[in-house]
């Protein structure tokens, strides 16, 4: 399988960006824990046009974030892995046990408490932190295992998005909620009008933003909306949808998300606090992300192949899906993301979050482990094989 240039700047970017991203955490949770912690966590509730810098950051720079999974969905329906129905069943049916299976655990621990609002933060992947992972293994990783682990955390985000819109929304202003969708609406006409100019796209997104911001459903949501609005075309480096997506590669990689690493991570660890890591919240994450996830994509996926609805991808081993799966344990982004929708109480959202981070952290040194290992075997059979 050869990669295309387009899927290479991708990784390429988000390879970078997941090592910056780890880097910007590392020192926001330093900086947090010394002297000067309270004025850096105050600064990001400094208040700036009626919202504090951290809520700009969340709802609206992240809205460009969900933009590009939109543009990246819309390209992996189009004209990537998942244009192929059989073969986009093998990921797709992944992902799905990645989403139940995880969510089912954090209720096993947390369901008709308080905190069983927080079932959907170990349901997601954070494409960035895996792909730096896994690019740590150098080109001893095949261009399949590259493909689905993106296409896996693509599915997985999308699943993420519509669990947002659908069950992280308190309260619903249908004016405002009818006026957003219709500009959606509009845009789509455009889009079957094959209107390939930026500018109508551009001030109907904003428009979108904010009268979805003023709806209750979360206002990211419109980010992924106006991606599936603007025209794809056939899918070309002319096209309005690749040229979007390509000049928003580097400034999500390298500004947005180091931003909300920053601006969320800011966490004192008081002197109990491993003991959050053993509270319901606690548990319920990390046996979510860390076991939860890879029993989930390995259990859907190996049913999927053995009733014959989809195969393993070529090129690749259970060996190789085993070791993806741990990779998906981590969440970071998109888990932090839900919290913040999920949780009201700083004390809970701190746990959530340190929470988060440990599962993280173990789902990626297991992962890398085991597919280091596997991809060293998988090399060494090739190398008898071509001797014999």
């Amino acid at each position: 399988m050869t990669l295309t240039q387009h899927f290479k700047d991708f990784f390429k970017s988000e390879k970078t960006g997941g090592f910056i991203l780890i880097f910007c955490t590392i020192i926001s949770l330093l900086i947090s824990n010394t002297t000067i912690g309270n004025d850096y966590m105050q600064f990001w509730e400094t208040d700036f046009q009626g919202h504090s810098i951290t809520h700009w950051i969340n709802d609206g720079l992240m809205t460009i974030f969900f933009l590009l999974i939109g543009l990246e969905l819309e390209r992996e329906i189009y004209a990537g892995e998942l244009s192929n129905f059989k073969i986009a069943l093998f990921p797709a049916i992944s992902a799905i046990g990645g989403v139940i299976v995880p969510a089912c655990i954090y209720l096993i621990y947390n369901f008709g408490t308080d905190t069983q609002s927080g079932a959907g933060i170990p349901m997601a992947t954070d494409i960035a932190f895996a792909i730096g992972i896994l690019s740590l293994l150098g080109n001893s990783v095949p261009p399949q295992l590259k493909v689905f682990l993106t296409a896996l955390a693509v599915i997985d985000d999308l699943c993420a998005i519509l669990i947002i819109a659908f069950f992280y929304t308190d309260h619903l202003s249908f004016p405002d909620l009818f006026i957003s969708l219709g500009i959606f609406a509009l845009l789509i006409v455009l889009n079957r009008l094959k209107v390939h100019n930026y500018l109508p796209y551009l001030i109907g997104g904003i428009a979108m933003w904010y009268f979805m911001l003023h709806s209750g459903v979360h206002a990211t949501i419109s980010g992924v909306m106006l991606a599936f609005a603007i025209p794809f075309g056939d899918g070309s480096e002319k096209t309005i949808s690749s040229r979007v997506e390509h000049k928003l590669h580097y400034p999500v990689a390298f500004v947005i998300l180091p931003l909300f690493a920053l601006a969320n991570t800011c966490i004192v660890f008081k002197t109990n606090w491993l003991s959050g890591l053993s509270s319901n919240i606690g548990t319920g994450i990390i046996a979510g992300l860390s076991v939860g996830k890879p029993i989930g994509i390995i259990l859907f996926s190996s049913l999927a192949v053995f009733i014959g609805v989809t195969k393993i991808p070529n090129g690749l081993t259970w060996k190789h899906i085993v070791g993806v799966s741990l990779l998906a344990g981590i969440g970071f982004t998109m888990s932090i993301f839900i919290t913040l929708l999920a949780f009201d109480d700083k004390a809970t959202i701190d746990s959530a979050k340190i929470a988060i981070i440990f599962a993280s952290t173990l789902s990626a040194i297991i992962g890398l482990v085991t597919l280091k290992f596997a991809l060293k075997t998988n090399n060494q059979t090739t190398s008898l094989t071509s001797k014999d």
